[in-house]
């Protein structure tokens, strides 16, 4: 700045003031340029700014960080009344004590010689004297390549734009996908109620979704997903059903997997319409590190979340309030017929699961949900045992309870775990009422090895019945354990690589079963 300030003091032209001013506000032409700064500091300081609106001023008495005896004073004034390219901020300061980078000055000096440019087309020429001439044709030698680069920062930023605006797929939408694809085979286990295990060939299915995300107000989300799913797992009729590697039912046609809306209701609340597809993630923090929609995180059916979650899906709303950082209240009702006309289907007169969660968040890696479920038909998880996958076609209801927890310790480590409870009343036939408990522990370790990665384990225990009076529905003689782990490697910001093996003892919670061992390997591919 010392080699500018010859010039600053040689008059009180358009350009001495510059240099004078050199911190100040430049006028409204260049509204771009603090992104040209060199300076960390200064940027940041220009970036807030920019945030402000600035307008010109006609007299310098109209800032008040300006005083005469400034001794920048008399080149600011013939700044803004000789030549009228100034501008204050809107609480009428001017802050011209900040440092001043090149790019600055080049801009500041292009957006005054387009004023004398319009003086002299103006016919008003007289006000530019030769020597703001002599001085302009002087600095404009000197700042030519700054100038230079000016422009070409500028043209090469229009060129991108343009190129962006004329291929872009949408204004308001925006194209994602992921594939997702397991390969999987039964390598310990023999028999499973006396029958044998059959499915026992090595399999590979794939699971494909393009989701359109559109927002029309920038807080709003439409979401249409397209899905194609033919994964299926060893049928080995557990209590926990066939592990379905990724959520959904094995189809090879393409259709629409989810449509839902959501938007802000206020300040703290958002409201999610669901037209099909509904999950209970869509509805609230399932609160476990490893519920990754069976893309990312466990690979099993149960190892994502409690399994009280199980009796919520299908079309309805979702309303979310938080109550400051910590804490979070969930509601949603979702029925799986709701487009079904016929008798005991539909919205209001078929099955349903209504959902009411509160969440705490202690702390950034800590939270706690707190879960009640009421349902009527929903089974707990599809199995062989009644209680859990429908009372042999009774109609049934049900009130469940979870607890969920996980807990970060450090930046490596994360335990969590959870309990439910269910309590399912038989309304037809032989009534009666059975008592369903699952409850496992987590231990998951973020960025083991790279960064990016998760090695998980989960150990619990499948829906047992407990305790049962109703027709045809026995207590579980044994309990069965579900072992399972895996390492999720990232080999890219897009490609993920999960090999897992799950152990599942005494299958259907008896201990004349044969234990099983799955082994599988996930590949998840995201655009």
């Amino acid at each position: 700045m010392q080699k500018f300030s010859t010039y600053l003091l040689a008059s009180s032209t358009v350009i001495s003031a510059i240099l004078c001013v050199s911190s100040g506000a430049w006028a409204e032409e260049i509204p771009a340029h603090n992104q040209l700064q060199a300076d960390t500091n200064s940027q940041q300081l220009n970036t807030n700014n920019q945030q402000e609106v600035m307008s010109q001023v006609t007299s310098v008495s109209q800032l008040s960080d300006v005083q005469p005896n400034d001794w920048a004073f008399q080149a600011l004034q013939s700044l803004v009344e000789r030549y009228g390219c100034a501008a204050g901020y809107p609480n009428n300061t001017y802050r011209g004590n900040r440092a001043l980078s090149r790019y600055e000055f080049a801009a500041g000096l292009n957006a005054c010689l387009d004023r004398v440019n319009e003086l002299i087309a103006t016919a008003t020429s007289d006000l530019v004297s030769k020597q703001d001439l002599a001085t302009i044709q002087k600095l404009q030698r000197d700042f030519s390549s700054e100038l230079a680069t000016l422009k070409g920062r500028v043209d090469t930023v229009e060129a991108k734009t343009a190129e962006l605006e004329a291929n872009q797929f949408s204004t308001t939408t925006k194209l994602q996908g992921q594939v997702v694809a397991v390969v999987s085979d039964v390598v310990s286990g023999k028999k499973v109620s006396n029958n044998d295990i059959t499915d026992k060939n090595t399999t590979l299915g794939a699971r494909t979704r393009l989701d359109f995300v559109s927002s029309f107000t920038g807080r709003d989300t439409l979401l249409t997903r397209l899905e194609s799913n033919n994964i299926n797992s060893p049928d080995i009729q557990t209590s926990e059903g066939n592990l379905f590697f990724a959520s959904g039912s094995p189809s090879s046609n393409l259709g629409i997997g989810t449509l839902s809306y959501a938007f802000p209701l206020g300040k703290n609340t958002q409201a999610k319409l669901i037209a099909t597809g509904g999950a209970p993630d869509d509805l609230t923090n399932t609160v476990n590190l490893f519920d990754g929609d069976a893309s990312f995180g466990a690979l099993s059916t149960f190892g994502t979340r409690n399994a009280i979650y199980g009796q919520i899906g299908g079309t309805g709303i979702g309303i979310n309030h938080q109550f400051g950082k910590k804490l979070a209240l969930s509601l949603g009702y979702l029925t799986p017929n709701a487009n079904q006309p016929t008798p005991g289907n539909g919205l209001f007169d078929g099955s349903y699961g209504a959902l009411a969660q509160l969440t705490v968040k202690p702390s950034d890696r800590t939270s706690l949900g707190l879960t009640y479920i009421n349902s009527y038909n929903q089974p707990l998880i599809t199995g062989s045992n009644n209680a859990t996958s429908g009372f042999g076609g009774e109609n049934f209801s049900s009130n469940s309870y979870g607890v969920q927890t996980s807990l970060g310790i450090g930046n490596k480590l994360v335990v969590g775990g959870w309990a439910g409870y269910t309590n399912s009343q038989v309304l037809t036939g032989t009534r009666g009422k059975a008592e369903i408990w699952n409850y496992a522990v987590t231990l998951g370790l973020p960025d083991f090895g790279k960064k990016g990665n998760l090695a998980g384990v989960i150990v619990g225990m499948e829906p047992k019945v407990t305790n049962s009076t109703a027709a045809g529905v026995t207590k579980d003689p044994d309990t069965s354990y579900h072992i399972e782990g895996f390492y999720q490697y990232k080999v890219s910001d897009n490609i993920t690589i999960t090999p897992a093996v799950i152990w599942l003892t005494a299958p259907d919670h008896n201990k004349d079963n044969d234990s099983v061992v799955i082994g599988a390997l996930r590949t998840t591919f995201s655009f």
